[in-house]
């Protein structure tokens, strides 16, 4: 389980980085979780490259803090490519997606992304998260789903399409 990346997935025409910063710090506080951002931006040949935020459980500093970092990527920023070199159970193979919003590790904040997906998620109803690890994608109707359920901490070890 540890050292499991995830990514939010955006259809191309869709995707701006200004807009995922904003639903990310909009689902940060729906999520009641905090939020660092310090606008320091990444370039590569003169063009944006990324930038982060800390979303966290509590204070930054405060001991025992769940926190992951989330990326902000640029359309010039050659990783968000997606290709879906076979069929992920869930997801419509005739989709044109990027891979954006990194979650680097997810092991150990599986609660903390949760309630952040799952409210990111409602703005964005058609965008998906998805754990290449284990190759499968949660959409709105699965994270609907799930909070209906008594919360499970392994949740996003299992495939959503089984639950």
């Amino acid at each position: 389980m540890m050292g499991s990346s995830a990514f939010i997935l955006i259809e191309r025409e869709k995707y701006t980085p200004e807009k995922l910063l904003g639903d990310a710090i909009v689902a940060a506080f729906h999520a009641d979780a905090g939020l660092y951002f310090d606008n320091d931006k990444k370039y590569k040949n003169e063009q944006f490259f990324s930038t982060t935020l800390n979303i966290s459980c509590n204070p930054l500093g405060t001991e025992n803090n769940q926190q992951f970092i989330f990326y902000i990527d640029g359309i010039e920023n050659y990783e968000i490519h997606y290709e879906h070199d076979e069929d992920i159970s869930g997801l419509d193979s005739s989709l044109s997606l990027y891979q954006v919003g990194c979650i680097e590790d997810i092991y150990g904040v599986e609660k903390l992304i949760f309630r952040f997906i799952y409210e990111y998620l409602k703005l964005n109803p058609t965008d998906y998260f998805w754990i290449p690890d284990y190759d499968w994608v949660y959409s709105l109707e699965d994270m609907q789903k799930l909070t209906s359920l008594p919360y499970d901490p392994n949740w996003c070890y299992r495939n959503p399409k089984s639950i």
